[in-house]
């Protein structure tokens, strides 16, 4: 294989980097009392210092982010702007009926709020004149093999059973699939219209621009190494506010803290890799379509993920090597050479007859509960709030994160305030090494299922896959 940049964040960050971004933001530290103090500066961060620019004009906001805007996961993710639940609807469903809700009906709502979300996150961007390259053409999810192909199956109908609007579903038999995405090995696919791609660090870039010219202070090379009711410490110094909103996702082990949705078992950052090809030709395109500019996906166990780029190039993502000894970072995001070769072998099984060079091989972490639930969480006594756990399902779910969490912080009861999301208790991650054999062991199942089931063309999903959904609390 070609030489390829490697790391450097990811090829969202160095575009946006060639095009000019403005300089970075790392003035002084306020003196005074700030009366939002919100710790990270990927999306949560940003879109609750928008949201609370929105509603308190005047009010004193300081965003404090360890690298630069977007350097987490909000700037290496696949763009994909997605109605998707960000946790286990079942889950959901229990947590809401112990609470004497109807656990279907809290979940219905909960997806009427995503669906909602990504029509506000678009209606932004046009209106702030942000350029994200924003363009809702749904996301295809495409099954390979008949046992994907009966799990899309029962995915359509779970949807539908879950609050997702009819008009927004479409099975498609093998032929509209190919139709919109020359998929060599398709059997058919699930169409969701809600879904928008986006490129994540012209998102994050424009909406760091918003909120600055709005009044917020964004403070970046500024470590947050400890928060407290009212403080929160940098290797800076201290910037105190009245409200405090942490925001760290894969990263929320790296603050010290007395807060309990901040414990070292909490979260963990699971990692997700990505490679971009080259521009491909016009000739190319023709062949391949996607002129929808469809978000592409599979129905595998350790499914992919992908989009056709503005610039005509294909990004897609998987989990390659899922995890970090003791919870460990991705840093600049290298990648190994293993991870890159399965990812392009599975865009060789899409598109056999595409030729393409890996131009950029990058990876995140994304933040994961032990439940694979985010929940939102605010301590009026504190006045701390936390927002975790979006499990790669963040770019839409930030959003509306931001928005629940500044109701809690007003004190308010709302729509928002109700979902089942808020105060969910997903439990604690074993300790090492028990954590990194379950994590490791769960993607080795997924991928003996997923082998096992293309090598056999089975109509069935593989008992293997079954066992360590149910282990790893992903089963509905």
């Amino acid at each position: 294989m070609a030489a390829y940049r490697n790391g450097e964040t990811s090829h969202w960050i160095q575009a946006a980097r060639t095009a000019g971004v403005p300089p970075e933001r790392d003035g002084q530290l306020p003196e005074e009392t700030q009366d939002f103090v919100i710790v990270g500066g990927g999306l949560t961060g940003l879109w609750t210092a928008y949201h609370a620019a929105l509603r308190h004009p005047t009010a004193k906001i300081t965003v404090i982010e360890a690298e630069q805007v977007g350097y987490g996961a909000s700037g290496r993710n696949g763009g994909w702007l997605s109605p998707l639940i960000p946790g286990n609807r079942a889950v959901y469903a229990k947590a809401a009926r112990r609470r004497g809700q109807d656990g279907r009906a809290a979940v219905a709502a909960f997806q009427r709020a995503m669906d909602g979300a990504v029509d506000d996150v678009l209606r932004i961007l046009d209106e702030e004149g942000i350029k994200a390259d924003q363009r809702r053409g749904g996301h295809l999810r495409v099954a390979t093999t008949p046992a994907a192909l009966k799990r899309l199956e029962l995915t359509y109908a779970a949807d539908l059973a879950n609050g997702c609007r009819a008009d927004d579903l479409e099975l498609l038999d093998a032929d509209a699939v190919k139709r919109r995405i020359a998929v060599a090995p398709a059997l058919g696919g699930l169409h969701t219209r809600t879904t928008a791609r986006v490129d994540p660090a012209n998102l994050v870039h424009g909406l760091a621009d918003v909120v600055t010219a709005k009044g917020v202070r964004i403070l970046e090379h500024t470590r947050a190494t400890r928060i407290d009711p009212g403080a929160v410490t940098t290797q800076r110094g201290t910037v105190r506010g009245t409200t405090v909103l942490t925001c760290l996702e894969a990263y929320s082990a790296q603050v010290d803290s007395d807060v309990p949705a901040l414990g070292a078992r909490e979260v963990i950052p699971v990692n997700s890799s990505m490679i971009v090809t080259d521009p491909l030709p016009d000739a190319v395109w023709e062949r391949i379509g996607w002129e929808g500019r469809e978000c592409l996906g599979d129905a595998a166990h350790t499914f992919v993920y992908a989009q056709r780029t503005e610039d005509g190039r294909i990004a897609i993502g998987g989990r390659g090597t899922p995890y970090a000894y003791n919870s460990g970072t991705p840093g600049e995001g290298r990648v190994d050479a293993r991870t890159v070769r399965t990812l392009s072998e599975r865009l060789r099984l899409f598109f056999p007859d595409v030729p393409f060079a890996v131009e950029h091989a990058w990876r995140g972490a994304i933040g994961v509960t032990r439940d694979w639930c985010a929940g939102v969480t605010f301590d009026p006594a504190t006045r701390i709030g936390v927002v975790r756990g979006f499990a790669g399902h963040g770019v839409t779910a930030t959003q509306l994160a931001a928005r629940t969490l500044l109701d809690r912080a007003e004190g308010r009861d709302t729509e928002l305030t109700r979902l089942p999301w808020n105060d969910h208790d997903s439990g604690r991650w074993e300790p090492e090494p028990l954590r990194w054999i379950g994590v490791h062991a769960m993607y080795r199942l997924f991928g003996v299922a997923d082998h096992w089931e293309e090598r056999r063309h089975s109509r069935n999903t593989s008992l293997i896959a079954r066992v360590g959904s149910r282990l790893a609390g992903l089963s509905e």
